[in-house]
C-alpha cells in the first residue's frame, strides 16, 4: 500500500484498524506497553470497572495520556436494552465518551449477546445522540437491521466471548461484510493472529480483543503480533486472493512439460 490506508467511524478517521480492551492485564506497566506495540487508537473498557465519580482517578485511566485514544466505554454487564442505556448515559455524563460499545447477555454461561434487546438499545442510543457500536450475532440479517437502526459500526463476534475459538462461521463474515454500508468488527472470540489475518481477508474494516493479548504469555509480543497480522490480512485482501480449485495447476504450465 503507497497510500495511508484510513477509514473513518462517527466521522473520526482512524489509522489502526486494532480496537483493544484494556482489562486483565497482570499489571499496569504491561497494559501501557502494549497499547503502545499494538498502535491500537480505540480502546474499550466496561463502564462498571469505572469509577464514574471520578474518572480522573479510575486505575484504567490514569496512566492513559488525555486526548491520545478514543474511548470506548461498553455496556457489559447489562442484560436488557433498558440497562444499556442507561449505562451509556451514566458514560456521557461523566466526560468519558459520547462512543459505546453495546453489549447485552442474557446468558451467564455463553455471554451471547441478546439480538432483539441490543438492536432495541442501539435505535434508542442513535435517537440520543450517541456513536453506537453494538456487539452482536453473526446473523447477516440482524447485522444489516443494526446498521439501518443508525449504528456507526457494527461488531459480530467470531466466537464466544474469551473462548479463542476463532472465526467459526466465516461463511455468514463474509456475508455480513458484502452486504454492510458501515465498517464490520470482529468481536469476540479470536484466538491468535491467524484468526486476526482471516478476520481481515473477509474484509473486515477492524477486530476488537482483549483476552487474547492480555492472557497471553507475552502480552506486549502479542500485541504486536496482531497489529502485525491485521497488515498482513489487510493487503492480502486488498491484493486478491486466488480462485479455490478442486484440480491442480502447475505453476509451470503441465502441458510443457509433456514428452512427445
Amino acid at each position: 500500500m503507497t497510500q495511508p490506508d484510513t477509514w473513518q467511524i462517527g466521522g473520526r478517521e482512524l489509522s489502526s484498524r486494532l480496537f483493544l480492551g484494556t482489562g486483565l492485564f497482570p499489571n499496569p506497566y504491561v497494559q501501557q506497553e502494549a497499547i503502545r506495540a499494538s498502535g491500537s487508537e480505540v480502546l474499550t473498557f466496561a463502564i462498571r470497572r469505572v469509577n464514574l465519580s471520578a474518572t480522573e482517578d479510575d486505575s484504567i485511566l490514569q496512566h492513559i495520556e488525555p486526548g491520545q485514544f478514543t474511548f470506548l466505554p461498553n455496556t457489559s454487564g447489562a442484560r436488557t436494552a433498558d440497562e444499556a442505556v442507561r449505562i451509556a448515559r451514566l458514560a456521557r455524563a461523566s466526560g468519558l465518551s459520547d462512543w459505546v460499545k453495546v453489549e447485552i447477555s442474557a446468558n451467564e454461561r455463553t455471554l451471547l449477546p441478546d439480538p432483539i434487546e441490543t438492536l432495541r438499545a442501539t435505535e434508542q442510543l442513535v435517537k440520543e445522540g450517541f456513536t453506537v457500536l453494538p456487539y452482536t450475532s453473526d446473523d447477516p440479517i440482524l447485522c444489516k437491521r443494526l446498521e439501518e437502526a443508525g449504528a456507526a459500526a457494527v461488531m459480530p463476534g467470531g466466537a464466544p466471548i474469551g473462548t479463542g475459538l476463532g472465526i467459526l462461521n466465516p461463511y455468514h463474515i463474509g456475508l455480513i461484510v458484502e452486504e454492510a454500508g458501515v465498517p464490520i468488527i470482529v468481536d469476540a472470540g479470536l484466538g491468535s493472529a491467524s484468526d486476526v489475518t482471516q478476520a481481515m481477508e473477509l474484509g473486515c474494516a477492524g477486530v476488537l480483543m482483549n483476552t487474547p493479548v492480555a492472557k497471553a504469555r507475552d502480552p506486549i509480543g502479542m500485541a504486536r503480533a496482531m497489529r502485525l497480522a491485521i497488515e498482513a490480512g489487510r493487503l492480502s485482501y486488498l491484493s486478491g486472493r486466488i480462485a479455490k480449485k478442486k484440480y491442480a495447476t502447475a505453476s509451470s504450465g503441465y502441458d510443457s512439460l509433456k514428452l512427445t
